[in-house]
């Protein structure tokens, strides 16, 4: 028996995003929705919101990634040997949307494809990533490269939570000798169980949300995962005292964008938990005698630490919000939008060899804090991407046609024997489209013309 030559710097080789052709202004969903002037603008940090109406769901917006990524990047069907999707938004409680996206293989021949989705609210595409990664790093790996989907329709019921909604989705390629190398064994993971974030009614898209206690789950997240983080690089990566100076950028999960202002000043905070003598952290030494768990409901000490951590938010994750601050929340696919924003925002020159921190969150709970360390241009990739271009190409909708498209996407939740009655033309070049629904629930899709 042949052995497979053990692959080396495994991680992202290529990435791609997908997110809909239409979007609704904050500022005018504020007008119209009669609350004060920058309450989603500000309070959240929000500019624009991607949504979908009902000719849309999770396994067309999956196909219309998959596809796309395939044919801008010229990769076969033939070489994948592993198709990972990570995602909450379910259509079928026992049909994956990876038997979905198989549709895509068929021309190809390619049946012999491990994986499944994985779901745990935001951490989904998360643990998909490092399933594909871990078995290319095992005997069981078998030359073949590996596909990774994270995304979602993130739609809320109509009130305070709907402006933080979103949808999106990423396909990221996963190789050996990758741009974008994964650091084993760098990982800080932290899991509990917590009622923060759920959905419970399965007769509905909407989520239960307990809110405040999805904020500080958060950031009691940031705190287990970095120190977490930073104890296997002191251990494994040889770094003495590490803290986030050992950190080039470093890209959040973003539920809003302000959240991770704040994700950012948490770890400015741990910084000042080990080292409080330090120098840096003058200006705060009012909160020595602050216990952890007193810490996360004291907005003095927050706007403290947001303000002492402003330049490093500037300078190592400010690039990587682009995509989050004008599509909105993509739930598993949000740290990945966060990775595509840096690789756009941030020209290779200055990448390179640095290291690049992810944060993801799961509700429930589920948090991991790990990195990768840019061994290669990225630019292709992000010249491949366009984000700044295809954001721009997108169409602005009033929010009485968005509240439109929320009533019609709730009225046919779990709908059968349904046409969809979406205008398809509305829809970019390219995307796959639901068609129809038959009276055994199986739906058909479409596809838009490229040209």
């Amino acid at each position: 028996m042949t052995a497979v030559t053990r692959a080396e710097n495994i991680g992202v080789r290529a990435i791609d995003v997908y997110f809909p052709s239409r979007y609704v202004d904050q500022v005018e969903l504020e007008q119209h929705d009669g609350v004060s002037a920058g309450k989603y603008t500000i309070g959240l940090g929000q500019s624009k919101m991607a949504f979908c109406d009902d000719r849309e769901d999770i396994s067309s917006v999956c196909m219309t990634a998959v596809q796309g990524f395939m044919e801008k990047f010229n990769v076969s069907y033939s070489d994948i040997g592993r198709l990972e999707v990570g995602t909450e938004t379910i259509i079928d409680k026992s049909k994956s949307t990876k038997t979905v996206l198989m549709k895509l293989f068929e021309e190809s021949g390619n049946f012999s494809v491990e994986g499944i989705d994985t779901t745990n609210a935001c951490y989904g595409g998360t643990s998909a990533l490092f399933n594909a990664c871990q078995w290319m790093d095992s005997a069981a790996w078998d030359g073949r490269l590996a596909l990774v989907v994270a995304g979602d329709i993130a739609v809320y019921a109509s009130g305070n939570a709907r402006p933080s909604g979103g949808c999106g989705v990423t396909c990221i390629l996963v190789g050996p000798n990758a741009p974008l190398a994964l650091e084993f064994p760098l990982r800080g993971t932290f899991m509990e169980h917590i009622y923060d974030f759920y959905k419970p009614n399965l007769s509905s898209e909407f989520p239960t949300v307990d809110g405040p206690l999805s904020v500080t789950s958060y950031v009691r997240a940031v705190d287990h995962a970095y120190t977490a983080y930073l104890d296997k690089l002191e251990k494994f990566g040889g770094v003495s005292q590490p803290s986030l100076k050992d950190i080039d950028y470093l890209v959040f999960h973003s539920p809003y964008t302000k959240q991770v202002v704040k994700g950012l000043a948490r770890i400015a905070y741990n910084d000042f938990l080990r080292a409080p003598e330090s120098e840096t952290f003058a200006e705060v030494q009012q909160f020595k005698e602050v216990s952890r768990e007193e810490s996360y409901g004291n907005k003095v000490l927050e706007k403290a630490f947001v303000g002492l951590s402003k330049s490093d938010f500037a300078a190592k994750t400010e690039p990587s919000l682009l995509a989050a601050r004008n599509i909105g929340n993509m739930y598993t696919g949000s740290v990945f939008f966060g990775l595509a924003s840096l690789l756009t925002e941030v020209p290779f020159a200055q990448l390179e060899g640095k290291r690049v921190a992810m944060f993801s969150y799961g509700s429930g709970c589920a948090a991991s804090l790990y990195s990768f360390r840019v061994r290669a241009d990225t630019s292709d990739i992000a010249a491949t991407i366009r984000l700044n271009e295809r954001l721009g190409m997108r169409t602005k909708v009033s929010p009485v046609e968005f509240e439109r498209a929320m009533e019609l996407r709730e009225k046919t939740h779990n709908a059968q024997e349904y046409e969809p009655t979406g205008n398809v033309d509305e829809l970019f070049p390219g995307t796959y489209y639901l068609q129809k629904i038959d009276s055994m629930w199986r739906r058909a899709y479409g596809r838009t013309p490229l040209n």
